[in-house]
């Protein structure tokens, strides 16, 4: 899809040059590209919007229109022709470990000739696990506006018919698409959009980077036209000490005084717009451990009454703390799906890890297809010798065959029983979906409960969308690990390497939180308390009844094999909105354990969470519901009437209302069974079939055909709207009785008119 939608692109620039902009005035650059190839040229940096056009013989400029030579054909898929922007602002929201992202800016559609319309493509890039929270488009001059809106599967399916992709989809893993139906040219587009993100954490800070980079071909043609860019940062660690922030990007200023939520903005009118992302950071930590236990009690629109609560540890930034000695167990999948750049990305994680081993650290290696491979039979240590020869090791093994997963985890497992004085890491990384997913997971639930001394931490790395990503995820929860993924190859090999900076940093281990005995119907999120690392702060929210005192004791131990014991001191936290900021954390907990238990309860639960807090889930999906402000005359209101009684006989929510435009889901699903048992890699896409306009311009080549393309009922009625009131009264009424003979939905395929 990424590359389909940079040819769009390309094939936009092409037809841009149909457009004047007046004499004296020079047009806009067309890029050229130069290193990298048209797939990776075009794609957006930043929020931006596009003219979706079909029929080329309507690109002009709307204020100066020019003599133009008609164009035979349409596009098929539309040519993209990126709009011109002509106002952008950004407000970041930092709280704890999640940052909230709103994008405002005011696009033009420049390129269509006026009384002429088109679809717009919007394209949202997102940042570090990047979720969409919602969309609010406003086109001024024509009363016509659209806001998001979640809903629940269940209730699509008893209310509208609807298709499974809907009009947004992902061209990558955090790069989001949606279309605006028929929009006039010269009228301007609106457009708020909002997102989450994580902030990462290395050294005691957090660091946030925001795609802020707009490219020089959506700056408006003219001097005179003003550029403004404005951006806002609040920052809210809730840890309520001193905060010293930078920003690396842009030259903002302190707004507040306040030192423990501090603010900053940056305004300026500018003739180019911003060149490059927008970095931000913060420091939130000292040299040593420090935590804290915030309460807060639900909002008035939760269903779920039970007080909430947050318990946080920081690592701090002093690296003469000792680490745990490391025992690890790479089972790495190679089956025929991972061929090419997956397996590679893997491999050169897998070395860049061992190289950051100490010599008294152990490793293995397991791979595994249909059937499994070790490196050697027993654990070796992280000798310069023993990673040189993984390294031919690594180097000499190819992709093929099917997926076989527990059999190799069990392998790993007895590797790594006689562990004593270190953190056993167990690291499975694989594209495919297997159907003992939940035997695997019981398997290892019963091995860890049984399990005397220290027992393996598993930690889960997920390959592209065909694997189960729940199901990793579960396993994680189970073996007290942590989870990453990586949706494209292009990644594999840096969040490979993050994640086992994460697990094998460890500096205090087997925590366990003294929660007090009068709490009832106490709920932690992760359910499972994982390590403290250098990598990550631990971050537990949950939900209860009862009273919590004014401490709570939290032990553990330490690299040095120490044990430590500290209070952590409770305080009320009425301004960090924590049904916003750990809303993905129990989101995808609960849906893991609702996909492992087949709990339906679970899943609403997962549905109100989403509902409640605007973050997608697997059991929800967005719909841009339209409202029209501008009063309409008596004449349209009567065709009005006329055909919401047809849709009613039709499907509810037909996206050719567009009154509800229906997005679709934005989750990963639960893998796919067929596509791992066929090997196929991740990242292919199934082709997408033609719609029924497409196939019918294909097929109407004749004459006939070129009528029939732009003539229909629909358009006929709008026609008569200008005639004799009687005579358009009983023309449409004759019209709206053909309806019966489903020439509606010929109108639709053929010019999607309906409004």
């Amino acid at each position: 899809m990424a590359s389909e939608f940079s040819a769009s692109v390309d094939y936009g620039f092409q037809l841009s040059k149909r457009i004047y902009y007046g004499k004296g005035v020079t047009p806009p650059p067309v890029p050229e590209v130069m290193t990298k190839s048209v797939s990776e040229s075009y794609l957006p940096t930043a929020v931006m919007a596009y003219a979706a056009i079909v029929e080329p013989e309507v690109v002009d400029n709307p204020d100066v229109p020019s003599y133009q030579p008609y164009v035979h054909g349409r596009c098929d898929p539309p040519a993209l022709i990126p709009l011109h922007m002509h106002d952008v602002c950004m407000e970041v929201d930092c709280c704890m470990d999640t940052a909230f992202i709103a994008v405002s800016g005011v696009w033009r559609v420049h390129c269509i000739m006026a009384g002429k319309s088109c679809d717009c493509r919007i394209a949202v890039p997102m940042g570090e696990q990047g979720s969409l929270l919602g969309v609010e488009i406003n086109i001024p001059g024509t009363g016509r506006s659209y806001n998001s809106k979640w809903v629940t599967l269940e209730d699509t399916e008893e209310t509208m018919t609807v298709p499974k992709s809907g009009d947004g989809r992902f061209l990558k893993p955090h790069l989001y698409t949606l279309k605006i139906p028929q929009v006039e040219g010269g009228y301007k587009l609106s457009i708020k959009v909002r997102w989450s993100q994580k902030l990462l954490y290395q050294e005691g800070q957090y660091h946030l980077n925001v795609p802020f980079t707009f490219p020089p071909y959506v700056i408006p043609v003219g001097k005179r036209v003003s550029k403004r860019e404005k951006i806002l940062v609040n920052v809210n660690s809730g840890i309520g000490t001193e905060i010293l922030c930078q920003c690396t990007s842009h030259p903002v200023k302190e707004l507040s005084n306040d030192v423990r939520k501090p603010s900053f903005i940056y305004e300026a009118e500018v003739k180019a717009w911003s060149s490059t992302d927008f970095n931000f950071s913060y420091a939130v930590s000292s040299g040593d451990i420090m935590g804290g236990v915030l309460l807060q009690s639900p909002s008035l629109n939760d269903l779920d009454t039970r007080e909430m609560f947050c318990l946080y540890l920081f690592p701090g930034n002093d690296k003469t703390k000792k680490v745990f000695r490391r025992e690890v167990v790479f089972v790495i999948d190679n089956s025929g799906s991972m061929q090419g750049t997956p397996l590679e990305s893997v491999k050169t994680a897998v070395l860049a890890s061992l190289s950051k081993l100490n010599p008294e650290d152990s490793f293995n290696i397991i791979a595994f297809n249909t059937e499994t491979c070790l490196f050697p039979s027993t654990m070796e240590r992280a000798t310069h010798a023993s990673i040189s020869k993984a390294t031919q090791w690594l180097n000499n093994l190819t992709a093929d065959g099917d997926t076989n997963i527990l059999i190799p985890i069990q392998q790993a497992i007895k590797l790594l029983a006689d562990a004593s004085d270190s953190i056993p890491l167990l690291f499975l990384i694989t594209d495919g979906a297997v159907e003992d997913e939940r035997e695997i997971c019981n398997s290892m639930k019963d091995y860890m409960t049984s399990r005397v001394s220290i027992s393996p931490r598993i930690c889960t790395f997920g390959i592209g969308l065909y694997c189960n990503h729940y199901f990793l995820q579960m396993l994680a929860q189970i073996g007290r690990g942590h989870y990453d993924c990586a949706y494209d190859a292009d990644s594999v090999g840096s969040r490979l390497e993050r994640l086992f900076t994460t697990a094998s940093s460890v500096i205090l281990a087997n925590i366990t939180i003294c929660m007090p005995e009068n709490l009832d119907a106490l709920e932690l999120f992760p359910s499972h308390i994982p390590e403290l690392s250098f990598g990550n702060p631990l971050i537990v929210s949950g939900r209860y009844k009862g009273d919590f005192p004014g401490n709570i004791k939290v032990s553990g131990q330490l690299g040095d094999m120490t044990n430590l014991v500290t209070d952590l001191k409770v305080q009320n936290a009425k301004d960090v909105p924590f049904d916003r900021v750990f809303a993905r954390q129990q989101i995808d907990a609960l849906t893991a354990q609702a996909w492992f238990l087949g709990s339906k309860e679970h899943e609403d639960k997962v549905a109100q969470i989403s509902l409640r807090t605007s973050f997608p889930s697997e059991y929800t999906c967005m719909v841009l519901v339209r409202a029209d402000s501008e009063k309409k005359g008596p004449e349209r209101i009567l065709l009005q009437e006329i055909f919401n009684k047809i849709n009613q006989s039709l499907t509810k929510g037909d996206a050719s209302n567009q009154k509800i435009i229906f997005l679709g889901s934005l989750g990963v699903g639960f893998g796919n069974l067929s596509a791992t048992a066929n090997n196929k890699p991740p990242g292919s896409e199934e082709s997408k079939p033609p719609e029924a306009a497409e196939i019918l311009v294909k097929a109407a080549t004749n004459c006939c055909g070129r009528v029939l393309d732009r003539c229909c009922c629909m358009c006929f009625i709008q026609a008569l709207t200008y005639v004799n009131e009687r005579c358009y009264i009983v023309s449409s009424q004759i019209c709206a009785g053909l309806s019966c003979a489903a020439c509606l939905d010929c109108c639709i395929d053929l010019c999607g008119c309906i409004n």
